[in-house]
């Protein structure tokens, strides 16, 4: 067996763990979602030369230089526009919980949620009936109404408590003799 190779390997994975990070939760919906509409960049250079032939002479240069990358994909505009409105969307879900809990107005952690949701009024849902039941369950309660010799899943208990007074047998004797 070669434990060169083992060796080696565990030194491999012993280095590469010093390197690496562990992985953080992000929030998605606020992010920007990589938009970068182009970098600027600039730097210097020098270079120093030395000719040795006859004479010893020394050659400097030296620079400026501006670099600008333009990435690709959609404009700047419209991917600036699209995270304004996906955060836009987060604020309008959220600004219901925010504006209804009125501890959150006196603690200074979360005094921009508060201003970026103050004025906002949720808009309620008034579709679900005042019974607090689901369309579907006034749909099969008028369905068998009209149909009451049919029997549908989930009208009856599969498993019914027994009785208090119930007594359950005894287990069977186990035999010695198999």
């Amino acid at each position: 067996m070669n434990y060169y190779f083992t060796g080696l390997l565990i030194l491999a994975l012993t280095i590469l763990a010093l390197f690496v990070e562990p992985a953080y939760p992000r929030n998605e919906y606020l992010n920007e979602y990589g938009v970068r509409c182009g970098e600027m960049e600039i730097s210097t250079e020098r270079r120093d030369t030395d000719y040795n032939y006859s004479d010893s002479s020394t050659n400097e240069q030296q620079g400026i230089r501006f670099t600008y990358r333009k990435y690709l994909g959609t404009d700047c505009k419209t991917s600036k526009e699209n995270v304004a409105i996906k955060q836009q969307l987060e604020l309008m879900k959220m600004c219901g919980r925010v504006n209804s809990n009125p501890s959150l107005a006196h603690n200074e952690n979360f005094a921009l949620l508060v201003s970026k949701c103050r004025g906002i009024t949720p808009a309620r849902d008034n579709t679900r009936p005042s019974d607090s039941k689901s369309l579907w369950d006034d749909m099969k309660d008028e369905y068998k109404k009209e149909n009451p010799d049919i029997k549908l899943m989930g009208d009856k208990k599969i498993l019914k408590m027994p009785p208090k007074d119930f007594i359950l047998p005894l287990p069977k004797p186990k035999n010695e003799t198999e």
